[in-house]
């Protein structure tokens, strides 16, 4: 890791801080996106800069250190990363994530440890999603009794994005074989950790979303966190989850609707029958541009909206709250989904034939938006918001919405 890792603290940010400093890191960031996809170049440079900027930490209280920004700042910083590099953006999402895992469930003497990690550059991966189980939400690893106060931990798990690049991970784990779901906080290069750089997608390629193989890692009591209780009451923690995920797809859609309309301006040649000199001054690409532009506008609208409705449940944290912010949760995913898809695919029908070679790279948004929004099915999305509005049917308290 680079030395700005080694300091006692990174700085510590303001709203407008962190935003300005995510649109700087963005436009840097956009410049050799095309280049990291091309080559498979993984980003730690670039993350390595994100932890030492202070980015990283913007979520860790007040009461621990940080500076405790609210989730509206969280999502824009977020989106603009992902506006320059959707895998950079991508990255640091499990992160937030179980930052507020450990704000929720974690006790005093974890807070201070795990929170002090995060204060001096440290970052956390995951290790949650397993494969070739019933569904999403099965989950096989298992923490086995091991002495006084000690663990064993023994499982596989897929699609772990961040843990290959982090310095720690939290594990979703049963403790015991039929016990509650918690999270053991291992150290990325303990004993019997091996992170597996085996992701393949065909989109997101550089946020080495790989395999975690567990085999008898030693976790003690005092890094095990526990995790189906936060799903029994009133909770925004799947909201914030999901709302930075609708982030990352609406940095997708404004990154294809940026390089395409510059492929446009700099490099399209315009269709005879339009009669113009540039092809951006061709009324059909205008008119396509603007229909882009439109579902990018609501679909950021609809974000910015949610992430507000997250950030007053989480002042007010009764069941009225916390489905509202589900709802407007659920509307932003589903509208940056359909904007992420519409403006990776709709690029080559404004920028026109050229824009198909394989040297220009615009070919990498649809493949991430493509990629990235499978994450959750959108159609459920909208399942449940068509269950309230119908009779009022809140959607299921499982973190997922």
């Amino acid at each position: 890791m680079t030395a700005q890792l080694d300091r006692a603290t990174v700085p510590r940010l303001g709203a407008d801080e962190a935003v300005a400093a995510a649109a700087e890191f963005a436009a840097e960031f956009a410049r050799d996106a095309a280049d990291r996809d091309a080559r498979r170049i993984l980003p730690l440079a670039e993350l390595d800069r994100l932890s030492g900027s202070g980015l990283l930490a913007i979520t860790v209280p007040r009461e621990h250190g940080g500076a405790g920004l609210p989730v509206a700042t969280v999502v824009e910083v977020v989106r603009l990363l992902s506006a320059g590099d959707p895998n950079i953006g991508q990255i640091p999402h499990s992160h937030f994530v179980y930052v507020n895992q450990l704000r929720l469930q974690g006790t005093g003497a974890q807070q201070r440890q795990l929170f002090g990690e995060v204060l001096a550059g440290r970052r956390f991966g995951n290790a949650q999603s397993e494969a070739g189980t019933r569904h999403v939400r099965d989950i096989r690893t298992t923490l086995t009794a091991d002495g006084p106060a000690r663990w064993r931990l023994d499982g596989r798990k897929f699609y772990a994005t961040g843990a290959l690049l982090a310095h720690r991970i939290p594990v979703l784990a049963h403790l015991g074989p039929d016990g509650p779901l918690v999270v053991a906080w291992v150290d990325r290069h303990a004993e019997g950790v091996q992170v597996v750089d085996d992701w393949n997608g065909l989109g997101q390629r550089t946020t080495a979303s790989g395999s975690v193989v567990l085999r008898a890692v030693e976790v003690g009591d005092d890094l095990i966190t526990p995790f189906a209780v936060t799903f029994e009451g009133p909770q925004t923690y799947g909201a914030f989850a999901q709302v930075l995920h609708a982030a990352i797809d609406a940095g997708i859609a404004r990154s294809a609707l940026r390089d395409a309309a510059e492929f446009v301006r700099e490099k399209s040649r315009p269709y005879p029958d339009a009669k113009v000199d540039r092809a951006a001054d061709d009324p059909l690409v205008a008119q396509a541009f603007g229909e882009i532009e439109l579902a990018v506008r609501g679909a950021e609208a609809l974000l910015g909206a949610a992430a507000r409705a997250v950030d007053r449940a989480d002042l007010d944290l009764t069941v009225p709250a916390v489905t509202e912010a589900s709802l407007a949760v659920a509307a932003a995913r589903a509208a940056t989904t359909a904007a992420a898809l519409e403006a990776g695919s709709r690029l080559f029908e404004v920028a026109g034939t050229r824009s198909a070679a394989a040297g220009t790279g615009l070919d990498r948004h649809w493949r991430n938006a493509r990629t990235h929004t499978l994450h959750d099915p959108a159609a459920w999305k909208i399942q449940h918001l068509g269950r309230w509005a119908v009779d009022g049917t809140p959607p299921p308290n499982h973190g997922q919405v």
